[in-house]
C-alpha cells in the first residue's frame, strides 16, 4: 500500500462506524506492554508484520501511550502554525514512524470447537495514521486520531499466538485536519480491544428518549441493527420491540438532576446495557431550550491532558475532572476540539454536564496561506470530513448529556462543512448543529463567536434571531481571566444568549525533570508557540488556580441581594431544594435560615455591630450527592453590617528623633537624605514609587506591556530633591524614566506617633501621561524573617480589580511562600486586595503592622519585580534573604487580552494626583 498516509482517503478496510456500547459479549483488552521500534521516516518495509519476525531486540512501550513521553523523540507544541510545509495532502518526508507488535492468546471460552468465531478489533484513538496487520494479513489503515476504528478479524484469529502489528505515522494527510492548539503527540493513546461477536450480534443501537415538559412524560424508541427487545424495569417496560415507541411518566435528565434509567437491548446472542436519560433540546423564538427551559451553559472548554500521559488519560483522572467541574459550578463542557474518550461522556451522563460534542477537525494553519486550498472547501477532502463526522455522531449518539453537535473548530468555512451539517441533521435531528466558523449562520442552528468583547456580546445577544453562545471566551492564561463577572451578567440578561465556555480547563504543562513543567520551546522545537499552551483554570498537576475559584463564583446557581435588614435568595439554575442556608458574621457568630425551594426573602440576623462587621451567607449542599459531600459550599455572598471609618494616624504624635544627620520616627530610621534604612532595628529600604508590574500573560501578549516598556515604567529613576526635618520628616523626590521629559513629583511625609510612624505619600504627575499605568504603589524592602502575614481584607486568594471574585472580606493568615500563586510561567501574582491592615511577623510573633487610611493592595515576595519578570519557569525564582513588599492604591485590571478583549474601561488605571496614608507600628509577641 503505497503512500496511504499521504492520501485524501480517510481509511480502508474498516467497518462502518457505530455506537460505543456496553455488551455482554466477551472482550479482550489488548492494553499493556507492546514491542516498539521507532524510525525517522515512513517509507519502511513491512516485514515486521510477519508473525515470525524477530522483535526480541526491540524496545518495550506501554499501550495506551504517546511514544515521545517515554523517551522516543520529543513532544512539540504549536497553536496555529503547522510544524511542516502546507502542501496537502503530503506530510513531511521526515515522518517519525512507530512500529508496534503485540502477541496474545485467545481465552478458552472464545473457542467454538477449533475456531474463534467472529470478532471485531477496535482502536479508540491513534495519532495520526495507522496501518494494521493481524497474523500477517493486512487489515487496512485509518486516520482520524481521536475517533474509533474497527476491523473484522474473526477469520484470522488462532487459539494461540496471534500477532497484531501496527505501524503508526506521526504525520499523515489527516494531520492537516488536526491543527488543534495542543502538543503533537503520536502513538496509540487510547485502548485497543478485541470483542467476540455472537451468532446473532447486536452491532448498533440508537436510543431516542424524548421528554414532554408539558405532560412530564417521556417517549422511548430504540433503533437497532438487528431485531431486539428493549427492557427498562424501573419504568415497567419489558420486551419492547426495537423500532417501536412507548410513552410513560419519567423523571427528566438535566445537568442539575441527571436522572438515568438502566435499560437492556437483547437479541438471542447478545445483550447491550444502556443508561437512558429523557430530555429534549429545542429552539423556540431564538432561545435554546432543554426540557422547555432556557439552557444556561456555564461552561469550560476541555482538552484531554495529563502532565505525564498526555491524552492517554486514566479513568480516575477523567472522573476527577468531572467532579471538579461540578464542584466549581461548571455545568457544561465543550470537547475541544475532538470527541473525548467515551468514558468521559459516560461520566457527564452520570454526574450531570451539558456537552457540546465536537468533531475531530481543525485546519487553522491554513490561515497563514490566506486560507488557500483550505480543506473545508476542497472536494477531495469531502469524504474525510464526512467520515469524521459520521464516526463522531455514531459513536456518541446515545449520550443524553450531548445537546449540540459541533462540526469542528477554526477551519474557516466551505461546502464540506455544510455537507457535514446536512448529514448530521438527517442522522440526528434531535440536536442542533454548532460551528463557530459559519459567520453567516448558513448551515448551523446557533450563532457562535469566540472572544467577543462585552460590548459585542451584548449587541449580538440583542439582535440575533437564533441562539447565541460564546464557544470560547475569558482566556484563562496565567493571571486571570478578568472581566468574567461582567460576561456572566450579560449571559443572565439576554434570553437568546445561551452562555459560554471559558478557555480552558487545564494548563498543558508536561512534567519535566529540570523545569518542573514544560511548554512550547522547552524541547528545542524549531517552530513553537511558547507558553500559549499554558492557558487553563487548573495547573498541570490539577491544583486549582485563582481563575477556577473565580469561575465557581461567577457560575453560582444561586443569587443573593441584600436590603438593610433582609436578603433575597433566587435560584439561577434549578431550584433550592437540595441546599441548606447558613450565615456567619466576621468577627464571631454563626446561624442558619430557611429559604423556600423557589426562593424568597428572609430577615437578616441581629448582631452586635462594633467595628467593621461583615455578614456572609452560604448556600451549601444539604445532603451528600454523587459529586460532593453534604456541606459543600455552592454559593455565598457578603453584606457589610457596619463600617466605621479607619483612623490609622489617631495615636498621639511624638517628636522626630535626630542624631548626626540621621533621623528616627517610631520603629523607622532614616539616613541624611531621608531614605528609610531600618525598621524594628533591622535593615530596611524604601519607599520607592512603582508604576510597573511584572507582566501577566494578558499584559504581555495583549501588547499593553509594550506600552509600559515604551513609557519606561520598568526603569524609573529617582532624584532626591529636598529633606525637611521639623515636626515631620518631609522628603521630596522626582521620579522619571530616562529619555523622557515627563515625571512624577513624590512627597513622602513621615509623621512620628507613639511607638509608630505614619507615612503620607503625595503623587503629582508632570507632563502628559495619557497611557494607562500598571500600578500606583510604594515598595519597601523588609527583613526576610517577617514571613508570616495576617491581614484584614479580601482573601484568602489573590485579587486584582477585575479578578478575585472568589476572595471574600475577612481575617486571613498565610506564609509569604503561600501568598505566591505558582503560575507555570512566572508573572504578576499574589496581590491581596482591599486590605485594611496587615501584619508581617516572625516565627515568635514579633514584627510590623501596616494600616491604611483607605484599603490598599498588598504584595509580599522573596524576589524583586525584575527577577519575577525575567523568569520563564518557576524553578528560576530563587528566594532572597529579604522581602519585597508592595503597597498599592491602584492596579490596572487583568483582562483577557492574551486571547480576547483587554481590560474593561472601568478597570484601567491612569496616573493622576493622589495622596494616601499608611501607619506602621510594631507588633509584640503574644
Amino acid at each position: 500500500m503505497t503512500n496511504y498516509y499521504a492520501d485524501f482517503v480517510p481509511g480502508a478496510g474498516r467497518r462502518a462506524p457505530r455506537a460505543a456500547l456496553t455488551s455482554d459479549a466477551p472482550c479482550l483488552d489488548l492494553s499493556g506492554t507492546w514491542r516498539f521500534r521507532l524510525s525517522p521516516r515512513a517509507d519502511l518495509p513491512d516485514d515486521f508484520s510477519a508473525p515470525d519476525f524477530d522483535d526480541s531486540e526491540w524496545l518495550v512501550l506501554p499501550v495506551p501511550s504517546h511514544w515521545p513521553l517515554y523517551g522516543h523523540g520529543m513532544p512539540a507544541y504549536t497553536n496555529v502554525a503547522y510544524p511542516f510545509p502546507i502542501d496537502p495532502p503530503h506530510p513531511p518526508e521526515d515522518n517519525p514512524t512507530g512500529d508496534h507488535r503485540r502477541v496474545f492468546d485467545l481465552p478458552a471460552d472464545w473457542l467454538d470447537g477449533e475456531t474463534a468465531g467472529e470478532a471485531v478489533l477496535r482502536f479508540d484513538g491513534v495519532e495520526s495514521c495507522a496501518r494494521v496487520w493481524l497474523n500477517g494479513t493486512e487489515l487496512g489503515f485509518f486516520t482520524g486520531s481521536r475517533l474509533p476504528t474497527e476491523f473484522d478479524v474473526g477469520h484470522l484469529l488462532s487459539p494461540e499466538r496471534n500477532v497484531l502489528a501496527v505501524r503508526v505515522h506521526q504525520w499523515s494527510a489527516g494531520s492537516y485536519l488536526e491543527d488543534q492548539d495542543q502538543w503533537w503527540l503520536p502513538g496509540i493513546f487510547r485502548g485497543v480491544t478485541l470483542r467476540r461477536r455472537p451468532a446473532e450480534p447486536l452491532d448498533d443501537v440508537f436510543v431516542h428518549a424524548d421528554y414532554d415538559h408539558t405532560t412530564g412524560e417521556g417517549t422511548l424508541r430504540v433503533d437497532a441493527a438487528a431485531p431486539a427487545r428493549v427492557s427498562v424495569s424501573e419504568l415497567g417496560i419489558a420486551d419492547l420491540a426495537t423500532g417501536s415507541a412507548v410513552t410513560v411518566p419519567v423523571e427528566t435528565w438535566s445537568a442539575e438532576s441527571p436522572r438515568l434509567y438502566d435499560a437492556t437491548v437483547t437479541t438471542p446472542g447478545e445483550t447491550v446495557s444502556l443508561r437512558v436519560g429523557f430530555r429534549t433540546v429545542s429552539i423556540v423564538d431564538g432561545v435554546l431550550l432543554a426540557n422547555g427551559t432556557p439552557l444556561a451553559l456555564r461552561g469550560v472548554n476541555r482538552h484531554e491532558f495529563h502532565p505525564d500521559f498526555g491524552r492517554a488519560l486514566p479513568y480516575e483522572t477523567m472522573r476527577a475532572d468531572v467532579l471538579a467541574m461540578k464542584q466549581h459550578n461548571i455545568n457544561a463542557v465543550r470537547t475541544s476540539h475532538y470527541p473525548p474518550h467515551p468514558a468521559f461522556l459516560d461520566l457527564c451522563d452520570e454526574l450531570g454536564l451539558w456537552v457540546v460534542d465536537e468533531c475531530d477537525l481543525e485546519t487553522h494553519g491554513f490561515l497563514f496561506a490566506g486560507w488557500r486550498d483550505n480543506p473545508s472547501d476542497v472536494p477531495q477532502w469531502r469524504e474525510s470530513y464526512l467520515d469524521r463526522m459520521r464516526r463522531t455522531v455514531e459513536r456518541d449518539k446515545n449520550h443524553p448529556s450531548i445537546v449540540l453537535w459541533s462540526l469542528g473548530n477554526e477551519s474557516h468555512t466551505g461546502a464540506n462543512l455544510a455537507a457535514m451539517a446536512d448529514w448530521t441533521r438527517e442522522r440526528d435531528p434531535s440536536r442542533p448543529v454548532h460551528y463557530e466558523g459559519d459567520h453567516e449562520c448558513a448551515y448551523v442552528d446557533v450563532h457562535s463567536e469566540m472572544y467577543a468583547s462585552h460590548k459585542e456580546t451584548a449587541a449580538i445577544s440583542e439582535r440575533t434571531q437564533i441562539p447565541f453562545l460564546l464557544c470560547e471566551y475569558a482566556h484563562a492564561m496565567g493571571n486571570g481571566p478578568g472581566g468574567l463577572a461582567e460576561y456572566v451578567a450579560l449571559f443572565d440578561a439576554h434570553p437568546r444568549c445561551a452562555g459560554g465556555f471559558v478557555w480552558e480547563w487545564i494548563d498543558h504543562g508536561l512534567r519535566h525533570p529540570e523545569l518542573e513543567f514544560a511548554y512550547g520551546g522547552d524541547y528545542d522545537e524549531p517552530l513553537h508557540d511558547g507558553n500559549f499552551v499554558i492557558d487553563g483554570l487548573l495547573f498541570p498537576d490539577r491544583t486549582s488556580s485563582p481563575g477556577l475559584l473565580d469561575v465557581k463564583k461567577a457560575y453560582e446557581p444561586v443569587r443573593f441581594s441584600f436590603a438593610p435588614d433582609a436578603v433575597t435568595v433566587t435560584p439561577a439554575r434549578g431550584d433550592l431544594s437540595g441546599l441548606r442556608f447558613e450565615w456567619t458574621v466576621e468577627p464571631g457568630g454563626v446561624g442558619t435560615f430557611d429559604v423556600p425551594a423557589a426562593g424568597g426573602t428572609v430577615s437578616l440576623p441581629e448582631v452586635r455591630t462594633e467595628g467593621e462587621v461583615w455578614l456572609t451567607v452560604h448556600a451549601v449542599l444539604a445532603a451528600d450527592t454523587a459529586w460532593a459531600r453534604a456541606g459543600h459550599e455552592v454559593a455565598w455572598a457578603q453584606h457589610r453590617l457596619h463600617a466605621p471609618p479607619p483612623a490609622p494616624v489617631a495615636s498621639p504624635s511624638s517628636p522626630l528623633r535626630t542624631h548626626v544627620g540621621k533621623y528616627g520616627a517610631g520603629p523607622a530610621t532614616f539616613d541624611g537624605t531621608g531614605r528609610l534604612v531600618g525598621l524594628l532595628g533591622a535593615p530596611a529600604g524604601g519607599p520607592r514609587l512603582r508604576l510597573w508590574r511584572p507582566p501577566t500573560d494578558n499584559d504581555r501578549i495583549g501588547r499593553l506591556y509594550e506600552t509600559w516598556l515604551g513609557t519606561g515604567l520598568h526603569r524609573l529613576t529617582e532624584r532626591f530633591d529636598e529633606v525637611v526635618a521639623g515636626d515631620d520628616l518631609v522628603v521630596r523626590t522626582r521620579v522619571a524614566p530616562a529619555a523622557s521629559d515627563r515625571g512624577v513629583r513624590v512627597t513622602y511625609t513621615w509623621s512620628p506617633r507613639d511607638r509608630a510612624v505614619a507615612l503620607t505619600v503625595g503623587v503629582e504627575p508632570e507632563g502628559g501621561w495619557p497611557e494607562p499605568i500598571a500600578k500606583l504603589a510604594v515598595a519597601f524592602t523588609l527583613p526576610g524573617t517577617l514571613d508570616q502575614v495576617r491581614w484584614f481584607g479580601r482573601g484568602p486568594s489573590e485579587s486584582y480589580p477585575d479578578t478575585g471574585l472568589a476572595a471574600r472580606v475577612g481575617r486571613f493568615h498565610a506564609s509569604v511562600d503561600e501568598l505566591q500563586t505558582p503560575y507555570i510561567r512566572p508573572q504578576e501574582n499574589g496581590r491581596r486586595a482591599d486590605v485594611r491592615w496587615a501584619t508581617l511577623t516572625d516565627a515568635a510573633g514579633a514584627g510590623l503592622k501596616i494600616t491604611g487610611a483607605e484599603p490598599y493592595g498588598l504584595t509580599v515576595r522573596r524576589w524583586s519585580d525584575t527577577e519575577l519578570a525575567a523568569a520563564t519557569h518557576r524553578n528560576q525564582l530563587v528566594a532572597g534573604d529579604h522581602l519585597e513588599v508592595s503597597i498599592d492604591v491602584g492596579q490596572h485590571g487583568i483582562g483577557t487580552a492574551s486571547c480576547g478583549p483587554g481590560t474593561l474601561p472601568n478597570y484601567e488605571l491612569f496616573l493622576k494626583k493622589t495622596e494616601f496614608t499608611l501607619l506602621f507600628e510594631p507588633v509584640r509577641p503574644g
